[in-house]
């Protein structure tokens, strides 16, 4: 046996040792170890494998599975730009604390030192955004070997996993020719792993006991973002605090849930009066604008759980933070909670209201039909820009949903491959809300060979219809605004995927959008079309509308 072939087969059979269920690969010629002895585990039923033509969509694949099961994800491309094609990828999961075990195939130093093809700098290509660099030694055909490359594979599912909080790592691994296996099995040494399939060493899940922030105050606020929603509902029925989160009413549950918390928030009259003493922020918010001004507050103690040193901390002032959240020293008042419930149900209802008398479509009432119409224990991946917040403003409470967003770095790269890998692991119906730039910008998964039970709804608005929204959206930027933020694409969707053999359909009316929510098999794509000129004066009507109810709630 070839050394190349057998460093290969080691690393990959550590790597299902250390529980690595999930590997996508992209092919290439220098990773050709790699990809041969991943064929032979999928082959035996040890590992499931997914390839990808495309780097960008293959990191952001594995970025889903490994967001979606919590556990650890490898993802193997050759030398080269398909190594650099993963750094966004990389960039995401560190943000959001992400497992992935990034193996790149590089070539001998060399090559290196000779201007081989193929050949980039990859020592520490994903600088400070990885848990844990190493560059394996090459093969060679001496002692010791085995112990070695199934130590590092150890070391680096450990940094990804099983410290104090979960991240990207990176492997680069230079092969030497020949890079096939050369039709001799035998090897001077045993290339077995320990007895009875234990990895090589013995590492803990996780590191010490969680550190606990502790609130005191008797009118506090819980903030949840995406992993932490749960969790903060719970604590927040315990204790009697509301809660608010930032995907709206999603994954919300208890007497305590606020569903228009994001209305409430940017109602300035009604915070004027419902300040809170201390907000318990659980996750990394960083959609909202209200959420940063009120972590900003000099007036308002802010806690923070967050498992890592890197905290958002908009002014500067964070009270506390910790990694979990203790019961509060004082009992919460009542009349504070009551409050905030008799606002919630004033804004719902007027948001409902204003919703229905809209002319279909528009974002806000696409995403109030989705979150209405998702059967219990659905996944919804939300895209960023105008559906993060469409849903968070139109949504109900709906307890039963599963929610994954792309908040690291809250790009809109690699959106489809995250969505694609999220359904693969998830029992049950999977949907997506994507706009359209979001979905053009990965088209490219929808190669994919094995498609999950996914349907991507897509809010065509021809453009950057979140920049209608912002400040660049502001009459007085009209005559440069098209061009260089609304930026209309006229893009045909529907050919875009008959080119990939991908069902579609234009959901005109409001009849066709339910019609075509209902659970299908296979992958498929739901587009709405959706004038952006409307976007900024319906969320001023619908802004209009909070404020009056409050109003007349609060007189």
């Amino acid at each position: 046996m070839n050394p190349s072939t057998a460093q290969a087969k080691v690393i990959i059979d550590e790597l299902v040792r250390n529980t690595v269920s999930h590997v996508v690969l992209s092919p290439g010629s220098r990773n050709a170890p790699l990809s041969l002895a991943l064929h032979d585990a999928a082959a035996a039923g040890r590992l499931q494998l997914h390839v990808r033509i495309d780097e960008r969509g293959a990191g952001f694949l594995a970025l889903g599975i490994a967001a979606r099961t919590g556990r650890p994800v490898a993802v193997v491309c050759t030398s080269g730009t398909a190594a650099a094609n993963f750094h966004p990828a990389v960039l995401e999961a560190d943000r959001a604390g992400v497992p992935l075990i990034v193996l790149t195939a590089d070539r001998p130093p060399e090559l290196r030192a000779a201007g081989a093809n193929q050949v980039i700098n990859q020592q520490r290509l994903y600088g400070d955004a990885v848990r844990y660099f190493d560059e394996l030694a090459v093969a060679e055909r001496r002692a010791g070997q085995n112990a070695y490359w199934r130590s590092q594979v150890c070391r680096a599912w450990n940094a990804a996993y099983g410290e104090w909080r979960c991240g990207p790592v990176h492997l680069n691994i230079p092969f030497r020719e020949p890079l096939v296996p050369d039709g001799d099995d035998e090897w001077f040494e045993s290339l077995e792993g320990r007895p009875g399939g234990a990895r090589w060493t013995e590492l803990p899940d996780f590191g010490a006991l969680p550190s606990f922030v502790v609130p005191s105050a008797r009118t506090g606020l819980v903030i949840a973002c995406d992993s932490g929603v749960r969790a903060a509902s719970e604590w927040a029925e315990q204790h009697g605090w509301p809660v608010v989160s930032e995907t709206g009413g999603l994954g919300l549950s208890g007497s305590t849930a606020i569903a228009s918390g994001i209305w409430l928030l940017g109602a300035e009259e009604f915070i004027a009066r419902h300040r809170p003493e201390q907000v318990l922020c659980i996750g990394r918010p960083t959609v909202f604008r209200q959420v940063q001004a009120l972590l900003s507050d000099a007036d308002v103690e802010v806690l923070l759980v967050r498992p890592d040193a890197d905290w958002p901390a908009p002014a500067h002032n964070v009270r506390q933070v910790g990694q979990w959240f203790d019961a509060p020293t004082k009992p919460a008042d009542p009349e504070w909670l009551a409050s905030w419930q008799r606002a919630d149900g004033a804004a719902s209802e007027a948001v409902a209201r204003a919703l229905r008398k809209e002319p279909w479509p528009s974002g806000l009432r696409v995403a109030a039909e989705l979150v209405d119409a998702v059967p219990t224990d659905s996944l919804l991946v939300v895209g960023s820009s105008n559906p993060a917040r469409d849903v968070a403003l139109a949504g109900r409470i709906r307890p039963d949903i599963l929610v994954h967003r792309n908040r690291g770095v809250a790009g809109i790269d690699g959106t489809v491959s995250t969505a694609l890998g999220a359904a693969t692991v998830h029992r049950g119906p999977s949907y997506a809300l994507l706009g359209d730039l979001t979905f053009l910008h990965d088209v490219n998964a929808l190669l994919a060979g094995d498609r999950p039970d996914l349907t991507i709804v897509v809010l065509n608005d021809d453009g950057g219809g979140i920049f209608s929204l912002l400040e660049q959206g502001a009459p007085e930027h009209g005559d440069a605004f098209e061009q260089v933020f609304g930026t209309p694409h006229g893009a045909d969707l529907g050919a875009l995927c008959a080119g990939f053999h991908v069902p579609h359909v234009v959901a005109g009316s409001l009849a066709e959008f339910r019609e075509a929510l209902a659970p299908a098999p296979g992958l498929r794509v739901v587009e709405v079309r959706v004038d952006r000129s409307r976007h900024r004066d319906l969320h001023g009507r619908m802004r209009a509308a909070v404020s009056g109810a409050l109003g007349r709630t609060f007189t």
